[in-house]
């Protein structure tokens, strides 16, 4: 008689496989993706290396999913503030803020996503995550220059320059030397410091006021 598969096997199978790419995402948010490996991964989940390929086909293709699930928890939520109601200014600035202190409240994982070296299949979801974010600048771009408060004229240009901008100032603050600076007293930027200055250097980027110099209406 041949095997079949019951709902029951199926259904374990999938929460297992949810508990594996879980704990994979909680192992690269406390040490980044050196700190995945197949061995530790399946002591953390708790089951033998050779049951975790059942699941995964191998390290890379793990890596990837982890970075994907993690990258597309942050395009959402910068979506959600982007996409609100207010004045495009605002929005671009509050943006910019909400993603510099959602990366500060999670700085390890943050430096993985945006520069720690990785696998090849990591590296296309980062370029394929940073058009996902550069898209969500375009639409509001589009919405601030109809509007007259913006000054661009190659949008998709200046949406991914400033998505790159974004990335690169936040490596210097994330990076493990500075987390370790930080961390024995020495001076380092603030999470408000770090902010402002992206700000600003967004909004003069796009030609916008500061949102204190926005007129009231």
């Amino acid at each position: 008689m041949a095997y079949r598969t019951t709902a029951l096997r199926i259904d374990l199978d999938h929460a297992l496989r949810e508990r594996i790419i879980n704990a994979a995402l909680a192992r690269v948010a406390e040490g980044g993706f050196a700190c995945l490996t197949m061995q530790a991964l399946a002591d953390d989940v708790g089951i033998a290396t050779g049951s975790l390929y059942r699941h995964v086909r191998n390290k890379g293709d793990l890596a990837s999913e982890v970075f994907a699930l993690a990258s597309q928890r942050e395009v959402d939520a910068l979506a959600v503030t982007m996409k609100a109601e207010g004045s495009p200014v605002r929005r671009l600035a509050a943006g910019v803020e909400r993603f510099a202190a959602r990366a500060w409240d999670s700085r390890q994982l943050a430096f993985a996503l945006i520069a720690e070296p990785v696998d090849p299949q990591v590296d296309e979801q980062r370029l394929f995550y940073r058009e996902a974010y550069a898209e969500l600048f375009v639409e509001l771009l589009h919405e601030g220059v109809a509007l007259g408060v913006f000054r661009v004229q190659q949008i998709n240009l200046v949406a991914a320059c400033l998505v790159g901008a974004i990335a690169e100032a936040l490596v210097g603050p994330l990076s493990p030397p500075a987390r370790a600076a930080r961390e024995a007293g020495y001076p380092a930027p603030s999470l408000i410091d770090v902010s402002q200055a992206l700000v600003t250097f967004c909004l003069r980027a796009v030609g916008a006021q500061l949102p204190e110099e926005e007129p009231q209406s």
